[in-house]
């Protein structure tokens, strides 16, 4: 579980295809992650890297294009891979 000490510092930001919001710190400008609400849940995933401490032992990250994804592939996939939420931020 994930748990934010001051929700007001986090700005919701939507890219160009509108499928999640995306927090980044009013304070210092970080991507910390992303949040979607669908049919099915709310889903998100968490910039690891913006974590303090960083967590030990992280494999490196995956390069990834999704740029051909339509909307609702994009959604899908996020389904799959993010994590369930309880609630959104």
């Amino acid at each position: 579980m994930f748990h934010v000490r001051e929700r007001e510092l986090l700005a919701p930001y939507r890219f160009n295809l509108k499928t999640a919001d995306f927090l980044v710190c009013k304070r210092c400008g970080v991507y910390v992650g992303a949040q979607i609400r669908t049919a099915h849940g709310a889903f998100g995933i968490i910039n690891t890297l913006a974590m303090t401490p960083v967590p030990d032992g992280l494999p490196v990250a995956a390069l990834g294009d999704y740029s051909a994804e339509s909307s609702n592939e994009r959604v899908a996939r996020r389904e799959k891979r993010w994590t369930p939420l309880d609630e959104v931020v």
